[in-house]
């Protein structure tokens, strides 16, 4: 089971990939994604993934897809690192990044490097 993007309904497996789909979309230059968020969940820039997830999972179709079909659960086969896979990056390139794209990534590293810290101290505040 996962999610139907509301605005595009491409497929994504949970919660979390809903919110980072809809969320990188709007920042990257998707307006429509972006105006859906700015009228359904009007602070979503403040929000971290849970947060967000929370939000646009009651807002979003629930649907079979492909990818569950053959009884496995490929949900985690890509990575979630901090690095780029340079080959896979070659591979879904359409062109050269301008200015106001680069600065959107790089805007996205920070906040996804925010969370992973905030991440790494709830962790080691819980195993205390």
């Amino acid at each position: 089971m996962g999610y139907a993007c509301p605005v595009c309904e491409e497929p994504q497996a949970d919660a979390g990939h809903l919110a980072n789909h809809l969320a990188f979309t709007a920042l990257t230059g998707g307006d429509d994604h972006e105006d859906w968020l700015d009228e359904h969940v009007p602070e979503w820039g403040g929000f971290g993934e849970d947060e967000l997830a929370a939000e646009v999972v009651e807002l979003a179709e629930e649907a079979e897809f492909p990818f569950e079909a053959d009884g496995h659960d490929h949900r985690h086969e890509h990575d979630h690192g901090q690095g780029v896979d340079p080959q896979q990056a070659r591979q879904r390139a359409t062109g050269e990044l301008d200015d106001e794209a680069e600065s959107i990534l790089r805007e996205a590293r920070e906040m996804t490097e925010s969370m992973h810290d905030e991440d790494d101290t709830s962790d080691a505040d819980e195993t205390e």
